[in-house]
């Protein structure tokens, strides 16, 4: 005869592995959006139908700058890591382990690109 409590049977059972730490980061990274996306567009959109030398001469100026490439950061990691969630609750095997590969190398080059266009058109 076995004496096992309900709780040590579901010890193991679970998906309590990383689901904090995931859920963590995507309120961080959304709290974040939610004030640098406002000010991306006001810093952005008034700008945007100007000629190349206004905007070069605009995002040389550091704050400008600085907004942008924060939210292309924080909007990257917050892409990555809610795609990343979607694909390991809902694709399993090698195709998923695959396709969240692909997602993390799609969302850090993009990331790249635009923080690189961004110091290129800063500078």
């Amino acid at each position: 005869m076995r004496y096992l409590t309900d709780r040590k049977r579901a010890v193991g059972m679970g998906a309590s592995k990383t689901g904090t730490e995931h859920h963590w980061s995507m309120q961080v990274s959304s709290i974040a959006l939610i004030f640098l996306v406002p000010f991306f567009v006001f810093t952005f959109g008034p700008h945007l139908g100007g000629s190349y030398e206004e905007i070069v001469a605009y995002y040389s100026r550091p704050w400008p700058a600085l907004i942008a490439a924060l939210t292309f950061g924080v909007g990257m990691m917050h892409f990555r890591n809610g795609c990343r969630m979607a694909l390991e609750d809902y694709v399993h095997g090698l195709t998923g382990r695959l396709l969240v590969i692909l997602v993390d190398c799609l969302s850090y080059l993009i990331a790249a690109s635009a923080i690189f266009a961004l110091i290129r058109i800063a500078l």
